[in-house]
């Protein structure tokens, strides 16, 4: 199936939808306790297992509509999928907290394997929407694979010593501050190692 481009507003409300409803479920339930075949299930698992669905559905219609999801997508999808249900199923929220852990260390680790081998698999996703140099993509390599080892680690420590509503607003809205804020600090990188910058110096930094 061919690439097909959908309205940006349409891409981040599929993308961002299921977070926003998570976090909002949450807020509303986190104090409920529903008893389900016998079995006693707070709040953050019934929203758990109400966003794993939401998930699939939402990213089903990415993929129709677009023709394509992004290896992170899917990656990411498959461990919504896998952590989520493991907290229904044993009725434990720690395996959805460790969801993050894991799919930056997935990242991180592939970004870093990459670079033992010299190469930049960032490059591989994005060169298409961020044209750049070698050296430029080298460098942003480098800096994601310390962020995201950066951000499991913090998700780890967050979640084993912080409250369960500190932990959803930190993954709500700190996780997701942090790669803007990460993104928008490259600007320099970008401006430097931009294609349309050849004559620029070729020095890193």
């Amino acid at each position: 199936m061919a690439n097909k481009t959908i309205n940006p507003m349409l891409k981040m409300a599929l993308e961002m939808g299921p977070i926003v409803l998570f976090f909002i479920g949450y807020l509303k339930l986190k104090d409920s306790s529903f008893n389900i075949a016998g079995t006693d299930y707070q709040g953050f698992i019934v929203v758990t297992a109400a966003f794993i669905p939401l998930m699939v559905l939402s990213s089903g219609i990415l993929w129709k509509l677009t023709g394509h999801l992004s290896k992170m997508q899917i990656a990411t999808l498959v461990l919504v999928t896998v952590f989520g249900s493991l907290s229904v199923w044993f009725n434990d929220d720690r395996f959805f907290k460790m969801k993050p852990t894991m799919i930056y260390t997935l990242f991180g680790g592939i970004l870093g394997f990459g670079l033992l081998r010299g190469k930049s698999y960032l490059k591989v996703v994005m060169e298409e929407v961020l044209p750049m140099r070698q050296e430029g993509w080298m460098i942003l390599t480098k800096r994601l694979c310390g962020f995201f080892l950066g951000l499991a680690v913090l998700n780890e420590v967050i979640w084993r010593t912080q409250s369960t509503e500190n932990w959803v607003y930190f993954k709500t809205f700190g996780l997701t501050a942090a790669v803007f804020v990460f993104f928008i600090s490259q600007s320099g990188l970008f401006q430097k190692y931009g294609e349309e910058g050849e004559d620029a110096p070729d020095t890193a930094d």
